[in-house]
Parts: structure tokens; C-alpha cells; sequence
């Protein structure tokens, strides 16, 4: 992961807008203090005149200028925020939203129990392929709520003498095995669909089987009421994001599921077969995607580029002994990130001080949001090396 350009407190923070002969807009002007070192404030757009800027006709490049300047102001407050202010708005937005991370993985929990019974019901009794493709992805879903949810909760109570990291990665873990077993049993199912459709006889049909059909039919109704409700809050909780997305990939399974088995049984019979295929395989990407998504915060992928300028406006401003930001990574670490921060510090600076900025920096960070562990090092000067480096 390449490192952040030097920064120092006498270098820019903030990129040009785009020019434009056509765009007037006032820019307040605020006189510099502690809380703005930089004057940002004074990037700042009026509001008003953005909105203005895209009611003047469909020139696209004017609807692109406001939105640059939306999006300017919206990065501009979320750096002015202090560091205390970022901690406590994360704590009251986990508090807030406890009780329903909750209820939406007690009632997946429940919810997914009874469904796979009833699909189970609805495959067995009809012997359709494509209801056993529904069934197969509904049965897995109660032991991955469960098995997923311990790993949860244990990872907030790790022994960190057996595993010094933490516990963040248990999650990861568990995603990523619980979609290498949806893969596996969708790749069983499209050898068995395939067979079927190599040996079926011409003429042969399938019975509709009514209960079959009903059974499927409120697994997609409850899936749909848990879908929208989990949608609602699908950024509280990285459990109720993957629960998000497993409600959201069984509407698409149940609803083609009962398309295609009364297909098979009142048009032609290969539908079934082939819509088990379908099935199986549109399994086979959204779990290949999620499991990508895994590997990569497994393997320690760069958070945003927006969390990262975050971390190196807060760093710089921490403390007026900090002169320069050498350099500056954060990636993750499971779901949440590691931050690793190299300031510049003047060589005259005791080293009781360089100790007691650096740790209350690096408590600093570890405050906020999404952070998992922060390393603050100091140095003098910038023109060695960057550190920790393996050269071999």
C-alpha cells in the first residue's frame, strides 16, 4: 500500500474547485481559529446558491459543479468535527440502533428456522429441483445466523494472549466459510439439475403441487417484510449488512424458484431443471462477490480515501508540535480498520512530550469509529526512507 505524500502545516488541504465563467457564489469568510487552522471553512458553499447553480437550466456541467460543491461541503464538516465529536456520535448511533440490530437478528434467526422447514416440506413434496435449490439456501441460513452471531460476540471478549490482534477477523472468517459452503452446495445442485436434464424422458412432467407452491410463497413474503426492514438499517451493524444481502438474494431465489417449478409442471418440463441452474448459479455469484468482499478486508485492503484524509486533517491539527504528517495508512483488519501514523516532531522537542502526544494521539484515534488498533510513530525529519519497510 503506497504511502501518503509528506504533509505539512504550511502545505494545502484542500484541492481547486472546478472552474466555471458561468458560477458566482458567495464564499463566507470566517477568521482562522483553533478549530479551523486552515480556514476551511472558507471553501465552504453557500447552500442556497448550490441549489441555485442546478436550477439554471440542464447545462450538465453546472449540475457536476454543484455536486462537487455538495460533496466539498460535506467532507469539509465531517473534518471540522473534533475527534470527541466522531467517538460519541458512533457510541449514540450504536446505542441507538442496539435494540434493532437486535430484533433483526432474532427475528432472521426465528424466521429462518420455521422457512427452511417449509421449504424442506415444499422440495421434498414436490421433488422440483428448483424448490430444492430454495431449500438448500434456506437450510444453511439458521446455523450461518447462529454460528455467525457467536463469532460476533466472541470476537469482543478474545483472549489477546492467544490472539494479540483482537478479535476482528472472526467475522470475516465466518463469512467467508459460511459462502464457500453456499458455494459448494450450489455447484452439487447444478451436476444434479444437469443430470436431470441429460436423462429426463420426453413427456415426462411434474405435478403442480399447490402446498409446495404456498409454502415457497410465505418464505417470500417473510423474507420480503425482513428484507425491508434489515434495509432500514443495513449500516448499524456489519450482521445486519450480510443479513441484508442474504433477505435481498432469497427474494430473487424464492420468487424465480416459484416461477419456474409451475413452469416445469404446466409448460415444459426442462424449465425446472434450468431454473434450478439459474438458481444455483446466481448463488454461486452473489456468495463468490461476498467472499471476494471478505478476502479483501481479510487481507488488509485500504479503507476509503475519505476515511483516510480524515485520519491525516486530525493527526496534523492534534497538536501544534506536530509540524508534518510523514506518512499515513489505514486498512483493514477483518471489518474494521488499522491505523498506522507517521508524525514530525522537532528533535528539540523532550521526550516526555513526544511520548505523551504520540499516546494521546494514538488513544485519539482509536476512538473513532470503524478503528480497531492505531500506531502513532515520530520522527524528525522526512527525508529517510518510509518506515517499515521489509527490503527483502
Amino acid at each position: 500500500m503506497p504511502s501518503s505524500p509528506t504533509i505539512s502545516k504550511h502545505s494545502s488541504t484542500s484541492n481547486p474547485p472546478p472552474t466555471d465563467t458561468d458560477l458566482e457564489m458567495s464564499m463566507p469568510t470566517d477568521h482562522m481559529d483553533s478549530s479551523d487552522p486552515y480556514s476551511l471553512r472558507s471553501r465552504m458553499r453557500d447552500p442556497s446558491s448550490i441549489a441555485e447553480l442546478r436550477k439554471r437550466g440542464a447545462s450538465k456541467k453546472k449540475r457536476h459543479v454543484g455536486d462537487f460543491y455538495e460533496q466539498q461541503n460535506e467532507k469539509i464538516e465531517l473534518l471540522l468535527k473534533s475527534i470527541a465529536t466522531h467517538a460519541q456520535e458512533g457510541a449514540d448511533e450504536s446505542e441507538e440502533n442496539s435494540l434493532k440490530v437486535k430484533i433483526a437478528i432474532r427475528a432472521s434467526f426465528f424466521a429462518n428456522c420455521i422457512l427452511a422447514i417449509l421449504q424442506l416440506y415444499a422440495a421434498i413434496s414436490s421433488l422440483s429441483l428448483s424448490f430444492f435449490a430454495t431449500a438448500a439456501d434456506s437450510v444453511f441460513d439458521p446455523g450461518a445466523n447462529f454460528i455467525l452471531n457467536r463469532l460476533h460476540k466472541n470476537s469482543k471478549k478474545v483472549d489477546l494472549a492467544k490472539y494479540p490482534v483482537g478479535g476482528a477477523r472472526l467475522t470475516t472468517i465466518g463469512n467467508i466459510v459460511y459462502a464457500f459452503a453456499m458455494l459448494t452446495v450450489s455447484i452439487i445442485l447444478v451436476a444434479f439439475s444437469i443430470q436431470d436434464l441429460s436423462t429426463h424422458k420426453d413427456g415426462e412432467t411434474l405435478e403442480l403441487h399447490i402446498p409446495s407452491v404456498v409454502a415457497v410463497s410465505v418464505a417470500f413474503l417473510t423474507k420480503f417484510l425482513l428484507f425491508l426492514y434489515c434495509f432500514s438499517i443495513r449500516n448499524s451493524s456489519s450482521q445486519v449488512q450480510v443479513l441484508w444481502e442474504d433477505h435481498r438474494n432469497d427474494l430473487f431465489i424464492n420468487g424465480l424458484g416459484i416461477l419456474t417449478s409451475s413452469a416445469g409442471a404446466k409448460l415444459l418440463w426442462w424449465i425446472d431443471p434450468f431454473g434450478a441452474i439459474i438458481i444455483s448459479l446466481a448463488i454461486i455469484i452473489s456468495w463468490s462477490t461476498t467472499a471476494y468482499e471478505q478476502f479483501d478486508h481479510l487481507a488488509g485492503k485500504a479503507a476509503p480515501i475519505e476515511y483516510n484524509q480524515l485520519v491525516i486533517y486530525k493527526a496534523l491539527t492534534f497538536s501544534e508540535d506536530i509540524t508534518q504528517i510523514d506518512s499515513c495508512r489505514v486498512y483493514h483488519s477483518g471489518e474494521k480498520y488499522i491505523v498506522e501514523v507517521d508524525i514530525v516532531m522537532s528533535g528539540d522537542t523532550p521526550l516526555w512530550k513526544t511520548h505523551d502526544i504520540s499516546q494521546d494521539l494514538q488513544d485519539q484515534l482509536e476512538t473513532l469509529p470503524m478503528v480497531e488498533r492505531a500506531f502513532v510513530h515520530v520522527d524528525h525529519e522526512v527525508s529517510h526512507k518510509p518506515e517499515h519497510r521489509k527490503t527483502a
